[in-house]
């Protein structure tokens, strides 16, 4: 888009540059906004003491993860179990699911740093006898946000009488 123009002497020219200057600021000003609020988008959950790993692979998460808060709760995919013998039934159910080669039988385990170990151990005995092959602990434990999630999604309403 030019603009027409006309000079003193009668002439007709035209004016075919855009001054970016404005625009410049505009985005200088949204780069120093986003400098200032980047460090707010960090988590602020510093309630949870992450364990350090000082080496290791990402863990991909497989049709069996298992969580484990620090009260000893279980979740398996996200749904709360009752007790051991539920857990090891659920596992036994996908590990049967789970026949083809291709498929690993492993089982994920994300447990908290406060979690007990005899919990873990009920972990593994159950993916043991369910016939999985392979168990991973995970390096970093659940979240409070993911522990309070996994209870919420899982608490029945309130029945009204």
């Amino acid at each position: 888009m030019a603009i027409r123009t006309t000079a003193k002497d009668g002439k007709r020219s035209t004016f075919n540059e855009i001054n970016i200057t404005p625009l410049t600021d505009i985005f200088l000003v949204l780069l120093i906004i986003m400098m200032v609020i980047a460090p707010s988008f960090q988590s602020m959950d510093n309630n949870i003491k992450m364990p350090e790993i000082n080496s290791g692979l990402s863990v991909e998460e497989k049709n069996a993860t298992v969580s484990l808060t620090k009260e000893g709760e279980f979740f398996l995919n996200g749904e709360k179990m009752a007790d051991e013998t539920t857990l090891e039934e659920k596992l036994t159910e996908i590990a049967s699911g789970a026949a083809s080669a291709e498929d690993k039988k492993e089982v994920v385990v994300k447990a908290d740093e406060k979690a007990k170990s005899s919990e873990i151990m009920k972990i593994m005995r159950a993916a043991q006898a369910a016939g999985f092959e392979k168990l991973i602990v995970a390096g970093e434990p659940l979240s409070k946000k993911e522990q309070d999630k996994l209870r919420q999604d899982n608490e029945e309403p309130e029945k009204i009488q």
